[in-house]
């Protein structure tokens, strides 16, 4: 039986601190305690720290790197491909740098972005637009399908999204896994130096009430992108879903949003999660 209390994971959060502030105000539950929270449920006594990278009076390299057994990135409201900010490049470098060390990555959103660009890859705007809420019918490649991160994942399913940007070119030995009409790379597996990894442009660490407060977050930005007929919609959009993260069962609420199991089922839901420790980490 795995003792996970002899585990210790850095969790890496990527945004600055004005822009971790703004997400607390709306009721975002912060993108480290997501994660940590799934770790915990998950595997009991396993150890996380928190790395406030964007921070630039941090100093990552003042941790003990190589006492960690796996790194994980979280979102960012940061642009990857603008290098002249130091909150963006030093991010990079420090990729870079865990892939020479070695260590197992994991994350989503503004992580497969990170792995793309630490290792040659390509991040542009995403000429599609914003793909926000959920991802819809996000599908496995060839390659996912028998892939360890998808083990016991549908092959087709929705899954919650926030970005503009996506990967328009993979880095040499990486492979795209999922896919889905918005956005062609969802998901990859990239090796470089001597690390690896798994990544993917959704979120399956967050949760119907925090996509909620995260859609409340960027209602000025979603109204002024003609997403929704008007502001009104989203504020009816968020207490509905909030609505149904209380009540599950609310079938009304569920069919009106099209809220399925894929996003609502932790068992489903944070299915890549458990398999990057369970096939990478504690393997």
């Amino acid at each position: 039986m795995t003792n996970f209390s002899n585990y210790k994971i850095c969790i890496i959060n990527g945004y600055p601190e004005p822009n971790r502030k703004v997400l607390k105000d709306a009721g975002v539950k912060s993108n480290e305690d997501l994660y940590a929270d799934v770790l915990k449920r998950n595997y009991p006594g396993i150890k996380t720290e928190f790395l406030y990278i964007a921070d630039l009076f941090v100093d990552p390299y003042a941790l003990d790197l190589k006492s960690y057994q796996a790194f994980i990135w979280t979102g960012s409201n940061l642009t990857i491909y603008h290098t002249d900010n130091e909150h963006v490049s030093r991010q990079i470098r420090f990729c870079k740098d865990l892939f020479e060390l070695g260590s197992p990555q994991y994350g989503s959103c503004w992580s497969i972005q990170m792995a793309t660009v630490a290792a040659g890859g390509i991040v542009e705007k995403n000429p599609a637009g914003r793909e926000w809420c959920l991802a819809r019918a996000i599908t496995l490649t060839k390659a996912g399908k028998k892939h360890p991160l998808y083990a016991g994942k549908p092959h087709k399913f929705d899954a919650f999204m926030m970005h503009l940007d996506h990967v328009s070119k993979i880095p040499d030995h990486a492979v795209v896994l999922a896919t889905n009409k918005h956005t062609p790379i969802q998901a990859m597996e990239v090796k470089y130096k001597n690390g690896t990894f798994w990544a993917q442009q959704y979120h399956p660490e967050y949760n119907l009430k925090d996509m909620a407060r995260l859609i409340f977050a960027r209602t000025d930005a979603i109204a002024k992108e003609n997403l929704v007929p008007n502001k009104e919609y989203l504020l009816t959009m968020v207490k509905d879903l909030e609505a149904i993260a209380k009540n599950p069962d609310n079938k009304m609420l569920r069919d009106k949003w099209q809220i399925g199991d894929d996003v609502l089922d932790t068992k489903i839901l944070e299915c890549e999660i458990r398999n990057f420790f369970e096939r990478l980490v504690f393997a």
